[in-house]
């Protein structure tokens, strides 16, 4: 009953956040001069050679049948509802489609690699700050701390520019500015090499974006590991003769996790951040290119719908590593209760 009480707790402080992120989001649309009648304006006059007077009945039928002519809060309602009941985001101006068919292929591709990426390089992270606490001042310790901060000092989108660089100039490698080679584009069933030829194309983000996330979790983890062992409760685990792997991986690893499951849903955002940012420069064709594209066209459904996604789903990781903590420690769920009750 208590952990049940939490979750819902935690839904319930969420709800107001997505509604601000929504507002948030439609003030994105509206803060671009012009509207979609108006893009439908430039476009056809452009397109037909009729004048602006000539259109201008059919872009009034147009601007009342999409609400355009209503005030911004009943503009924000409806669509905000056709979000919530039909997942219509919109019309883009540059692709003459709805904004989901737009972002549907590209959202699931960053993503499933924002999330592999977590999870790969929270684990690794996890796995060598074991290691460098247990090495203390060893050159196991210096190994995995200089790893780390390499990972923490050098740039995102610089490493993107070696790699391109290495990629183009030196391997003069096929595999640049796509997902799969043109044999496997159309390719729709599954295979083994279909998934490896993905892995040839994405591995550079990948590599970059698992570096990167490892490196501040490593070092969490090596501090956090380092204090729980000189506490007191580990001094007495020692006294009674437990053996050193028991104390470390029974005892202490456990407690020391705490810091950084709370820290994961803050490592999601870096995550998909940063695929976004190496996804840019290497030309891969994700949620990153995209964006850039969209704000350069003014396509602002697009970019707010983006917004609003990526948002709504950095809040929906936080509340999943808020869950996860209080699963590892009950005195968080029994605090939090206790504290709003």
């Amino acid at each position: 009953m208590g952990f049940a009480l939490f979750v819902l707790r935690r839904i319930l402080v969420t709800i107001p956040l997505l509604i601000g992120i929504s507002i948030a989001a439609f003030a994105i649309i509206q803060a671009v001069p012009g509207d979609y009648v108006d893009n439908w304006l430039a476009v056809t006059t452009a397109q037909t050679g009729q004048t602006l007077e000539e259109l201008k009945p059919q872009a009034h039928a147009l601007r009342e049948r999409l609400g355009l002519d209503r005030p911004l809060p009943i503009q924000y309602l409806v669509w905000i509802k056709n979000i919530v009941f039909s997942l219509d985001f919109g019309h883009s101006f540059v692709y003459s489609q709805p904004v989901q068919d737009v972002i549907g292929l590209r959202l699931p591709r960053s993503m499933a690699i924002a999330i592999t990426t977590l999870i790969v390089g929270q684990t690794i992270g996890i796995m060598l700050g074991i290691f460098a606490a247990v090495n203390q001042y060893k050159w196991g310790d210096v190994a995995a701390t200089l790893v780390a901060f390499l990972g923490i000092v050098i740039p995102k989108f610089v490493l993107s520019l070696v790699i391109l660089y290495f990629l183009a100039f030196v391997w003069h490698s096929p595999y640049i500015g796509a997902l799969y080679s043109p044999e496997y584009q159309i390719q729709d069933s599954f295979s083994f090499a279909k998934l490896w030829n993905l892995f040839l194309h994405v591995w550079p983000v990948l590599a970059i974006s698992i570096w990167a996330g490892q490196a501040y979790t490593t070092r969490m983890m090596r501090g956090n590991l380092l204090d729980v062992m000189n506490a007191q409760y580990i001094e007495t685990a020692r006294a009674k003769g437990l053996s050193r792997g028991r104390i470390l991986f029974k005892h202490a690893v456990p407690n020391a996790l705490h810091p950084v499951i709370m820290n994961m849903g803050g490592r999601f955002d870096y995550m998909i951040k940063g695929e976004l940012e190496i996804a840019i420069v290497l030309g891969i064709p994700t949620l990153g290119p995209l964006i850039v594209n969209s704000v350069a066209q003014r396509d602002m459904y697009i970019v707010s719908a983006i917004f609003l996604m990526v948002a709504a789903i950095l809040v929906i990781g936080n509340l999943i590593a808020d869950i996860l903590l209080a699963l590892l420690d009950p005195r968080v769920r029994r605090a939090t209760v206790s504290g709003g009750a």
